[in-house]
């Protein structure tokens, strides 16, 4: 990730418009914002929720509150408490999802 072209900026993520998108079961609430060649998202993800897919692409995550779990598509699994990160790159490195039994607060770059 090269930051050259990133512009000076404010986000309050409180004012983003949010949009649902429902997992397996739950629903993960996502607020986000492109900014010069990557997303910012900030994700809420409900008690419960299971993405419905794994994903190959690549994120920079921060939990900011709660706890989750990336789950591996060969089985293994990390998990994650508010204030810790997990990084991982593009196409195919550790094809994931992301279960939270109790719900979680997360801010991604990808």
């Amino acid at each position: 990730m090269k930051l050259a072209q990133l512009p000076c900026g404010l986000i309050d993520w409180m004012a983003v418009s949010a949009t649902e998108h429902p997992g397996d079961t739950g629903a993960a609430t996502m607020r986000s914002r492109i900014v010069g060649d990557f997303q910012l998202r900030f994700v809420d993800y409900s008690a419960g929720y299971l993405a419905d897919h794994s994903c190959d692409k690549g994120h920079i995550m921060l939990v900011v509150e709660g706890a989750l779990t990336i789950e591996y598509r060969d089985g293994g699994r990390h998990d994650l408490t508010a204030g810790m990160s997990w990084h991982v790159a593009d196409n195919g490195a550790a094809a994931h999802r992301v279960f939270s039994k109790a719900g979680a607060k997360v801010f991604i770059v990808d």
